[in-house]
């Protein structure tokens, strides 16, 4: 039987769908393109935003019509946060638990042809212990090590519809790591929903992780999805000070650039503690890439103090920033405040916004430029190999060299946020 994949929001559930890939090619399922006629099709939603719902149904939607007789299977955020959503069409759906029995409920259906539904109440929700072999397509491998989330931000559904914080078995991770990159992989990126709150409900924690997963032989780049600012202490900083195989980026949601909004939203830092963190970082790693996600048009946000974030922005100089307009997200604090913002400005501020983060980009990328870099090749196009540094500049090169071939090269312009570079010589570990 084809099956067809559809994988909505974060990298959590980019892994989620490659463990789930994965069981169905074991049970001799075929692995098609979501656009073909599939006999099921799989949607693996998010529920970040009320946009992100949108786009759920309409994923769902399109597979329906495509293939009104298939077994249409739901899982995920969305589910979990609508536990009694009833969409005609849909034949499965299942929450943030037991996406590993997938096949299970697959079949459970093809015999009885009834509705099946798994969701739990609460926020204990078990770990699910996944493990993958090769992410399909991707010369980087993503390793999920942590799931849920404490910090309840008083725009974020996620704390409820993804549980407490819990982490996977210290060992199984390293395991994981090393399988991969016996496989090739050479880049491995670290995602959680609250990374770097790994293991302190298993009596470890994340620089203790780091510590052990630069040992590993064979792996040219850690790299990690995502990291609090209140979580860069001490310890995990030593490990960037002292591990070259931890890349030269860090993407630390910043989300508000002024302490007003910041206490609204329930974040756990100020403007002076973020800056104190960079800093100190800058000092370990002065070249390093830092990105970074802001919210605008929060709940009673001013004018006033979308200019202090914007002043702050240009403070820190961020590589990059991910611009999101504040979405009401029903089940939350910030949907109920009273001082919500009109819609035209929340969108006048994200453009604004994302003009200098395009600023900041450029001024970034072009500091680069008569430099030399390392390159992972990722992709072929047109006669140039294309992929990423250290620090997350995409870069192409004239000719075509395998996925995985690590490239000496100095850059030599910047376009449309591309480094083109010389090579110098390629790179063996």
């Amino acid at each position: 039987m084809k099956v067809g994949i559809y994988t909505l929001g974060c990298k959590v559930n980019l892994y989620e769908s490659e463990y789930v890939r994965s069981l169905l090619e074991k049970a001799n399922y075929e692995i098609a393109s979501f656009e073909d006629i599939c006999d099921v099709y799989i949607i693996n939603t998010c529920t970040v935003t009320n946009q992100s719902d949108a786009k759920d149904r309409k994923i769902i939607r399109s597979a329906i019509r495509r293939n009104p007789d298939a077994c249409i299977v739901v899982m995920g955020c969305f589910i979990e946060a609508n536990q009694d959503l009833e969409i005609p069409g849909v034949d499965i759906y299942i929450g943030n638990k037991d996406k590993g029995k997938v096949v299970e409920f697959i079949e459970e259906w093809m015999k009885k042809r009834e509705t099946l539904r798994k969701n739990y109440k609460g926020r204990d929700i078990p770990f699910e212990d996944m493990e993958i072999t090769k992410f399909e397509g991707r010369t980087r491998a993503f390793v999920k090590i942590q799931d849920g989330c404490d910090n309840f931000c008083s725009y974020c559904i996620i704390p409820f519809v993804r549980g407490k914080c819990r982490s996977k078995d210290f060992k199984s991770v390293l395991e994981e790591i090393k399988n991969l990159v016996e496989k090739g992989y050479q880049e491995i990126v670290l995602t959680g929903i609250h990374t770097g709150n790994y293991g302190r409900d298993i009596d470890t924690d994340f620089a203790h992780l780091l510590k052990e997963i630069v040992k590993i032989k064979g792996l040219f780049r850690l790299r990690i999805s995502s990291i609090e600012i209140t979580e860069l202490n001490e310890d995990v900083l030593a490990v960037l000070k002292n591990s070259n195989v931890i890349v030269d980026h860090l993407h630390i949601p910043l989300q508000a650039g002024c302490d007003k909004i910041l206490k609204s939203m329930n974040r756990k830092y100020d403007k002076a503690y973020f800056k104190k963190k960079v800093e100190e970082i800058r000092s370990i790693r002065p070249t390093i890439s830092l990105t970074t996600d802001i919210i605008v048009g929060f709940p009673g946000e001013t004018e006033e103090d979308f200019l202090e974030t914007m002043d702050f922005a240009k403070e820190i100089q961020f590589a990059k920033i991910h611009v999101f307009p504040y979405s009401k997200r029903s089940g939350t604090k910030a949907a109920m405040m009273s001082n919500q913002v009109d819609e035209r400005v929340k969108k006048e501020r994200a453009k604004r916004l994302g003009d200098l983060s395009k600023e900041l980009e450029d001024t970034y990328l072009k500091s680069f430029m008569g430099k030399k870099v390392e390159v992972l090749i990722e992709t072929n196009q047109e006669g140039y190999s294309y992929g990423h540094t250290s620090n997350y500049m995409k870069v192409k090169v004239k000719g075509i060299y395998a996925s995985e071939t690590i490239l000496s090269v100095t850059i030599q312009s910047v376009d449309n946020a591309v480094c083109t570079g010389v090579i110098k010589e390629k790179v063996t570990i």
